[in-house]
């Protein structure tokens, strides 16, 4: 849709990337919390099974000490029976946590599965409420990433980060309480650790977040490249520029590689960093308890479990450093997301916006003044009536305005001075809805969808029978070749028709608009594709089809507008000659040296 509604000259263009500045966490958080929020009961549910999970995982240090205080060395006899006792306790605590952490894991993802679905669905949702000029300044290859890289990003952070976050807090809150309990002085040496952990894992958290967000920015830009490429992949055949198309996408490639290199390198140093840390607590836990042993204030049980929960306590906050690292890429991703979403809607119609019905197909462009960008003016001062049921035709050197006039009609863009009316209705004030679907439109950009050539043929038009379908089709001199087709009209087309040609993409397409019942018609260069020939041959069934309706005409081919009722002749953004083709001839003007122009050079190919 870029392509052909960005037609005129000066018309916007834009790397399609989603800066701006970076967004508060909180922010993101709280708009994060939005999808999750619908769901309490299974975050409800996730809680509690994350509480119980690793509260009976916390219970087994005990036992476990409990065990080992039935050794008794200075005496050189075993309690087997309480050894047996606490080491079958342990075993159960263990496999009803492990139970109840399965349970919690198929929880988050089946949560994580439907909270996503809902930001595509909202995602995609938007893109069909934002305006055309939206699609002009993007890439196609970066929205892709964004529906697609940066949610599955989210996704992973949620099934599993979340997860672990959760057991990593319990399991924090229940080895302090647990260590408390058993030998409180030895506390004292995680006040050294623990808020040294604390303050180095924020320094790189903040550090990391604009490496992910340059990470998600260039796979972007190399999605969008990717996808123009491939998309011109005959072009670049054609002219032999492989080996240049090839170093411009080493170049982006290598863009992204070292954003995403940059990225996890940096955050790859803060889990070892942070297990240094932890580990270096155990050392002196291990040196102050042997101490406290001696002086009879512990015993080897306690110090055997609060070992293990001094290994609890510490293994989540190292978890917890490479968890930051991973929900700093998360956090990058979802501020692509809410950018996206938080792009701004086509303006919503007038509160009194009145519905199109019973369109004659009067249009009318008055003293229009337009440019796609401030201080750039496309249109000057322009004026066109087009009465119901003729043709009009306008024609022009390339990036003269042709296809802005449609964009305007068909409420695109909106003007910044003058009027358009439909049937004596300035257009800004009826619905865009009504005022759309009074129009049929060929462009010459083909799209299909992958389905039947039936579908594609009926698409646009609610309830339309078999027969009328056929009928189109026959109107468009593309029946002979569908039923040429295996299935015929329930031939599945795939990946923007390919297979066939382009001038039977377009011979579809314009099958597709004659189904259409409105008032009006517009084809921009709708036949550019076809040979002369069938072109002659479509354009006299559509002249006859489009009988009492207007049609506006945008042609290269001026010998195809021969008939037209009217021919508009633009030149920079200003009408400069009106009139039929014989009135225009006879002027001896810029038409005629148009004309003159293009039918020697059809001579002398």
């Amino acid at each position: 849709m870029s392509q052909s509604m960005g037609g005129g000259k000066g018309a916007p263009s834009g790397s399609g990337a989603f800066e701006r500045p970076a967004a508060k966490t909180s922010s993101v958080l709280k708009r994060l919390w939005h999808y999750l929020g619908a769901h309490r009961w299974m975050l409800t549910l996730a809680v509690a099974l994350s509480i119980g999970g690793n509260a009976l995982a916390l219970v087994g240090p005990k036992l476990s000490g409990y065990a080992i205080d039935a050794i008794k060395p200075g005496a050189g006899s075993v309690d087997f029976a309480t050894v047996f006792r606490y080491a079958g306790l342990m075993a159960a605590f263990y496999l009803a946590s492990s139970l109840l952490s399965y349970a919690l894991a198929a929880l988050m993802i089946r949560l994580s599965r439907k909270v996503v679905y809902a930001m595509r669905r909202d995602v995609f949702d938007h893109l069909t409420t934002l305006p055309v000029r939206f699609f002009d300044r993007r890439q196609t290859g970066d929205i892709i990433s964004v529906i697609s890289y940066d949610i599955d990003t989210i996704n992973a952070s949620l099934s599993n980060d979340l997860v672990q976050m959760l057991a990593s807090v319990i399991t924090v809150v229940g080895s302090f309480f647990m260590m408390l309990s058993i030998a409180p002085r030895l506390l004292l040496i995680f006040a050294v650790t623990i808020p040294v952990s604390i303050i180095f894992t924020r320094y790189r958290s903040k550090r990391v977040r604009p490496l992910y967000r340059r990470r998600s920015m260039k796979l972007g830009e190399l999605n969008g490249y990717v996808e123009e490429m491939t998309s011109g992949h005959k072009t670049i055949k054609a002219y032999s520029r492989e080996e240049v198309f090839l170093h411009r996408f080493d170049e982006k490639n290598t863009d992204a590689v070292n954003a995403n290199y940059e990225a996890d390198s940096f955050s790859s140093t803060t889990g070892p960093a942070v297990n240094f840390i932890n580990n270096l607590s155990l050392a002196l836990i291990s040196i102050f308890g042997a101490l406290l042993y001696m002086a009879g204030g512990i015993t080897l049980g306690n110090i055997s479990s609060f070992v293990l929960y001094s290994r609890k306590f510490s293994g989540p906050i190292n978890e917890f450093a490479n968890i930051v690292s991973e929900l700093q890429s998360a956090l990058a991703a979802a501020e692509r997301v809410l950018r996206l979403l938080d792009e701004p809607s086509e303006p919503a119609d007038a509160l009194n916006a009145a519905t199109l019905t019973d369109v004659r197909g009067d249009a009318e462009l008055e003293n229009v003044c337009f440019g796609y960008e401030p201080g750039a003016e496309i249109l000057h001062d322009f004026s066109l009536t087009a009465p119901a049921g003729k043709v009009i035709a306008i024609v022009g050197p390339t990036g003269s305005g042709k296809t802005t006039v449609i964009n305007l009609l068909m409420r695109f863009y909106d003007i910044q001075s003058g009027s358009v009316t439909i049937d004596g209705r300035d257009v800004r004030g009826v619905t865009r809805d009504s005022l759309r679907r009074s129009f049929s439109m060929v462009l010459q950009d083909t799209w299909l969808f992958h389905g039947t050539i039936y579908d594609n043929i009926a698409y646009g038009q609610e309830g339309v029978t078999r027969d009328e379908v056929i009928a189109a089709a026959k109107a468009a001199r593309i029946h002979k070749y569908i039923m040429a087709l295996p299935e015929g009209y329930d031939t599945v087309l795939t990946d923007d028709g390919a297979g066939i040609s382009k001038g039977q993409k377009q011979l579809l397409t314009i099958a597709r608009a004659m189904l259409l019942q409105s008032s009006m018609l517009i084809l921009d260069e709708a036949t550019s594709n076809v040979d002369t020939q069938t072109e002659r041959s479509i354009q006299k069934a559509m002249l006859r089809l489009m009988e009492n309706r207007t049609c506006f005409v945008i042609a290269h081919r001026l010998s195809t507008i021969q008939n037209a009722d009217l021919i508009v002749v633009v030149r920079d953004g200003r009408i400069v000659e009106r009139g039929t083709h014989d009135e225009l001839m006879a002027q001896n003007g810029f038409y005629r040296a148009l004309y003159r122009a293009q039918f020697e050079a059809e001579e002398s190919a």
